[in-house]
């Protein structure tokens, strides 16, 4: 099978809607991560003028990398922390009392690697209430993390996670329960 690349970059991946709110939140974003770290509730009222849903007393930290903010839902209490990147293209949702520690990436976008035109797949991740996806840590694609499940530090998780489970590694594996 021949991948068809130019096939690929002709396909219309965005509506004319998105494009105009992901330029429009380029050109914003500069408000996101200049704010002072105190300023959390500026953020916070930024990501809902963008359309994301953000409960009570998050904490975004400034330097936080978020790609589609309406496609964006962060739980009461919840945190992103220092350059965690949300590479949200499906809906993202962190639950209530959930952390998404420093560098942690969690990537909402792939190819389908099986077509010839390498597709491009816009999947949901989902977080779970109380759980923690701690530093460098890697959330791919579909993926969804239990509720008071731990994600450890540089692990890489492709697969769901079930609820009060601690993974870690390179795949992640079950290493012990919460």
């Amino acid at each position: 099978m021949t991948i068809d690349m130019e096939a690929n970059r002709k396909a219309v991946k965005w509506t004319p809607a998105e494009q105009v709110g992901r330029v429009l939140w380029a050109l914003c974003r500069p408000l996101f991560r200049w704010s002072p770290r105190p300023c959390r509730c500026w953020r916070n009222n930024l990501l809902r003028l963008f359309g994301a849903k953000v409960g009570r007393r998050v904490h975004v930290d400034p330097s936080a990398r978020i790609w589609i903010p309406w496609k964006l839902t962060l739980g009461d209490d919840s945190a992103v922390g220092f350059e965690a990147l949300l590479y949200n293209l499906g809906p993202l949702r962190i639950g209530t009392r959930a952390t998404v520690s420093q560098r942690a990436h969690l990537c909402g976008g792939t190819h389908d690697f099986r077509g010839n035109t390498m597709e491009l797949v816009k999947a949901p991740i989902t977080i779970g209430d109380e759980a923690w996806v701690c530093a460098d840590a890697f959330v791919g694609p579909g993926v969804t993390v239990g509720k008071r499940a731990v994600v450890g530090a540089r692990a890489v998780v492709v697969k769901d996670v079930e609820a009060g489970v601690i993974v870690a590694g390179n795949p992640a594996t079950k290493v012990g329960v919460r």
